[in-house]
């Protein structure tokens, strides 16, 4: 038999204006106007306010106006002229809306090619692709037309670097059921031995020993050259390795002559394909979020010019409230189009409010890193930096750790001494020998340094940079000193042999 029962639990619900503002947190500077164009276009009760519109009626960033609209319902007493009502008449807003045009404006001023001033297109830079090029110099061969589909295929399946990655089987099969083009893996293979004579050498490779051969046939024969091709052909592994002991012994060669050997080897380019690699503009340019000046020992911080947008409740949509608020006749349809403008209305403010929230927590968290790490920013010198987590920044701001963290991911402020990541900033403690706590970033750059000067001939092994660091006073472990020099994207001592 079922009975019924009634439980009091305690639940926390984050609302759609924190959620907003979580996500406004996460986004950077280089994507916060379009994230703003977004809203821009999914709500039109959201405008940009510009500077001669003489409008006084404003909810902007810089404005602490209290909202005309309460959650109790009261409204100001605004007197409207005949033709403001006209304007904003609800019956013709109605018909608006059954506009193929969506109520937006599409003239010349929107766009702002109204105030005389045309913007010009910026030219843009015409490149050849990789496989642009490829496919040109196909073009120069005499091939049938389905040889010339078979070899335009074999081109399509060469990655960036210019390596063939996929199996003659596989394009066998892609060409009969994607273009109904009959083949066998002796005609593919054939016409890949063609496509390997193409520029640059070393095109159309299966692996980086075939693409460093197919580099050295090209190359004028000499002694050096046959030695060369012997080591990628017969001790590839070793090379690859640096086993250098063993391949010279094999080889009989002094140790001029082999290094004369290895230098060509190493000048060959692995990579065909990266001379026509096309950067993504993201990857390519950082806009930073923050700007850091020492004025006069005094560390300033101000935010980029993009975090602080000028928005603004759109007038428009204001006065449709207060001419309906005034009228007599309210039916069903227009107290439906009232509420979809009180909508509009309340997500505009809402978001404006979290733009100037994220604002407030960008400066509130960065001041908080800049006062732990005032010494760095300074003098420059990264061994000033000192030990901090996210729980240190949070302590200090009073916000939550998870806040913190979305404000130093993917952001970047400029210094007079270079740009750096937040996270940059971020680093765990490692304790000396005098008991004083030191920051791991200044450990690994000791360590860089360490390696930095070595003698490539005998470069040191990580007991001995072990060693080095405990001398200099690190209470440090050899475990942990390989797990930097990983981090460092630095190799083992025997890769970093040099002849």
């Amino acid at each position: 038999m079922l009975r019924q029962s009634q439980q009091q639990k305690l639940l926390q619900k984050l609302s759609p204006q924190q959620i907003q503002l979580m996500k406004l947190l996460q986004i950077p500077t280089a994507n916060l106007e379009e994230r703003i164009k977004e809203e821009l276009e999914e709500n039109p009760a959201l405008e940009t306010a510009t500077e001669n519109d003489g409008s006084t009626d404003e909810y902007d960033l810089n404005a602490d106006e209290k909202s005309d609209f309460e959650e109790d319902g009261e409204t100001e007493d605004v007197e409207l002229s005949n033709d403001t009502a006209d304007k904003v008449d609800i019956d013709d807003f109605l018909r608006r809306e059954d506009d193929d045009s969506g109520g937006y404006d599409y003239s010349d001023d929107y766009y702002g090619s109204g105030d005389g001033e045309h913007q010009t297109a910026s030219p843009v830079r015409v490149e050849t692709s990789f496989h642009d090029h490829l496919l040109d110099q196909l073009g120069m061969l005499e091939l049938d037309e389905k040889n010339h589909k078979i070899a335009e295929q074999i081109i399509g399946s060469i990655d960036e670097d210019g390596y063939l990655r996929r199996e003659v089987t596989a394009i066998v099969d892609d060409l009969a059921f994607g273009q109904n083009i009959y083949t066998t893996n002796e005609e593919i293979n054939e016409l890949i031995q063609t496509i390997q004579q193409f520029d640059p050498a070393g095109v159309c490779a299966w692996t980086l020993q075939e693409c460093l051969l197919l580099q050295l046939k090209r190359m004028p024969p000499s002694t050096e050259v046959k030695h060369a091709t012997e080591i990628i052909d017969e001790y590839f592994n070793e090379f690859i390795k640096k086993h250098y002991d063993k391949i010279q012994r094999q080889l009989g060669l002094n140790n001029e002559a082999f290094k004369d050997v290895i230098n060509i080897i190493i000048k060959l380019n692995p990579k065909p394909g990266s001379a026509f690699a096309v950067l993504n503009k993201a990857e390519s340019y950082i806009i930073p979020d923050f700007f850091v000046f020492n004025n006069n020992g005094i560390l300033e911080i101000t935010l980029n010019s993009k975090n602080a947008p000028e928005l603004r409740v759109s007038q428009g949509y204001k006065e449709m409230m207060r001419a309906y608020d005034r009228g007599e006749k309210k039916d069903k349809r227009q107290k439906e189009a009232i509420i979809f403008i009180k909508q509009k209305l309340d997500a505009a403010k809402w978001f404006i409010d979290a733009i100037k929230q994220r604002q407030h927590t960008l400066l509130h968290t960065m001041q908080a890193i800049m006062d732990l790490q005032k010494e760095f920013f300074l003098s420059g010198d990264e061994t000033m930096l000192r030990p901090m987590i996210l729980k240190d920044v949070a302590q200090l701001t009073q916000l939550d750790v998870s806040t913190v963290s979305r404000v130093a991911n993917s952001k970047y402020v400029q210094t007079e001494f270079g740009t750096y990541k937040l996270k940059y900033f971020f680093s765990e403690a490692l304790q000396t020998e005098t008991g004083e706590e030191v920051s791991t970033r200044e450990v690994k750059t000791i360590l860089n340094d360490i390696i930095s000067g070595e003698n490539k001939r005998k470069p040191f092994s990580d007991e001995k940079l072990t060693e080095m660091l405990q001398e200099k006073g690190y209470n440090i472990a050899r475990r942990t000193v390989a797990k930097y020099r990983e981090q460092l994207n630095v190799p083992v001592a025997r890769l970093r042999k040099e002849l």
